[in-house]
């Protein structure tokens, strides 16, 4: 887990890197966990980019933490300065730089794919960080650093930078000073992937965000259907793929958390409503008023993974992925309402309604 910390009599935040639980000398954990972090007083051990070490208290942490991540829990860093860039090949050429409306109009293409930008930050880290974020976190000075580095004729940046330039006074006074860092989640590195997940676990010694990929593919299991025939003889069937979604909990002590959602953009739309509705702020007061008036106890449940009690309402087959592991390879058939199809929340919405009906 990272974190920024405030250091010496200036305050300077430097980045520190929690290593490891704080024993006593009985070898027994120091401090007691809480759901709420800032009451945890669990200690731990953290290491700064000099190699040095200071041992923190859990609610210190979580302090730290909380106030440099935005409503969605991402966290924000200050940029120290621009150190380069570098151009993949999927950066569009200058021949390619420009395309015709339907009215004949020559425009730019407003793209920044193939580029990324290395940005040195004042906790003393440093990383590539896609264009189009730093487009929208630091307009200006990407694009000064892009006519000091002689690529401001680029593609990727000649149908924006002319525009910030000249407006570069109104854009100091509204432009954001930070960056929303979409890599890490209350200082959590965050995988895209399942190859990046297990890269994450290694590098951290343990195997949580792997622990979340087992538990979410044996909920979802039930889902598919294995198909051991010939794949042409699925007549009516869209072949789909899946991905992995990952999360990390701070009313769960940080728990990794894993979702499989299916590519729903490669169905095709379903014939009937997928409409679902939900329940309203108005309908829920109402039935707290009632229970009131009522003397009547309330309780409430989650229903785990509940679009797959619902059956699924379009027919589609996919090739099981690494999320699958020992299974990967093999042919399913989805038969409950995956997470991401275009009709799963109707699917279970009418599922959900016709039980409780009945």
């Amino acid at each position: 887990m990272e974190v920024g910390m405030k250091r010496g009599t200036d305050g300077e935040l430097r980045r520190a890197i929690v290593r490891r639980r704080l024993m006593d000398e009985d070898g027994r954990p120091i401090g007691v966990g809480h759901n709420n972090p800032l009451v945890d007083t669990r200690r731990y051990e953290v290491q700064y980019d000099d190699g040095s070490t200071e041992a923190l208290s859990a609610n210190m942490l979580g302090a730290n933490i909380l106030s440099q991540v935005d409503e969605h829990e991402y966290r924000h860093r200050m940029m120290e300065e621009i150190g380069g860039h570098r151009r993949s090949k999927d950066a569009i050429d200058k021949s390619e730089a420009f395309f015709t409306t339907v009215k004949g109009t020559i425009r730019r293409k407003p793209t920044t794919k193939g580029w990324q930008i290395y940005v040195i930050w004042k906790d003393g880290s440093s990383n590539y960080i896609p264009l189009r974020e730093m487009k929208d976190s630091f307009p200006l000075e990407t694009a000064k650093y892009a006519i000091d580095a002689d690529i401001a004729d680029e593609p990727a940046f000649a149908w924006w930078v002319p525009h910030v330039i000249k407006k570069q006074e109104r854009f100091i006074n509204k432009v954001k000073s930070k960056y929303w860092e979409r890599t890490h989640k209350y200082g959590v590195r965050i995988p895209k992937t399942i190859q990046e997940a297990i890269e994450i676990d290694k590098a951290n010694g343990n195997i949580l965000w792997q622990d979340a990929v087992r538990m979410e593919m044996k909920n979802n299991r039930v889902a598919f259907e294995e198909y051991e025939g010939d794949i042409s003889k699925l007549v009516g069937y869209k072949r789909i793929t899946g991905h992995m979604i990952f999360d990390v909990k701070l009313g769960e002590n940080f728990q990794r958390k894993a979702r499989f959602v299916a590519d729903g953009h490669l169905t095709d739309a379903p014939p009937a409503l997928t409409y679902s509705t939900v329940v309203s702020r108005d309908s829920v007061r109402i039935l707290l008023m009632i229970a009131a008036l009522n003397n009547l106890d309330l309780q409430c449940a989650d229903i785990q993974n509940a679009f797959l009690t619902a059956p699924n309402l379009e027919k589609c087959y996919m090739i099981a992925g690494p999320e699958f592991l020992d299974e990967q390879g093999k042919i399913f058939v989805v038969r409950k309402a995956l997470y991401g199809l275009k009709s799963s929340a109707q699917a279970f919405r009418s599922f959900l309604a016709d039980n409780v009906e009945s």
